[in-house]
């Protein structure tokens, strides 16, 4: 597992929102949601020169919406399922929208099941402190995912 460091900007998405209140597989009926209903958002979405999406975002927070890592062993908190957007996009009804603050983040390839927990146990076997909610990115030039840890929240100008 390769561990790399990145900044990133504070930045938005639009998505489809739910809770691990809402019971096992919510993350996959959500995605199924947003991926369902994408024509709705797919003009607000940020893209690169060559018109391709910037960003395919599972982010996620703490049940109070502050960004904060999940509670309780990482068992208990939100998730938005969905896409980057310029920072003065409104979401349509029936869509959310969070601004992610700015942080500096380890990230690695989303290599199986057990990549979250191994990282978790990275971070502490050197002493590194998770500072807010980690996020899902799927690459859409390759498809591949990836996870965000925040390890360092930054001052947004």
């Amino acid at each position: 597992m390769e561990i790399k460091k990145c900044v990133k900007n504070s930045f938005s998405v639009i998505g489809k929102e739910g809770s691990t209140k809402d019971g096992e597989d919510f993350i996959q009926k959500l995605w199924a949601d947003a991926n369902s209903n994408f024509a709705e958002v797919a003009s607000m979405a940020k893209k690169d020169e060559k018109g391709n999406l910037l960003g395919i975002w599972g982010t996620m927070s703490d049940l109070s919406r502050s960004f904060n890592p999940w509670e309780d062993n990482f068992t208990k908190g939100l998730y938005l399922a969905g896409i980057e957007v310029m920072d003065n996009a409104q979401a349509p009804q029936g869509w959310v929208k969070w601004t992610i603050p700015s942080y500096e983040y380890v990230y690695v390839k989303n290599e199986n099941e057990n990549t979250f927990k191994e990282v978790i146990e990275y971070l502490k076997e050197n002493n590194i402190k998770l500072v807010g909610a980690a996020h899902d990115y799927n690459c859409p030039e390759d498809g591949q995912g990836y996870i965000f840890f925040p390890i360092r929240k930054l001052n947004d100008e």
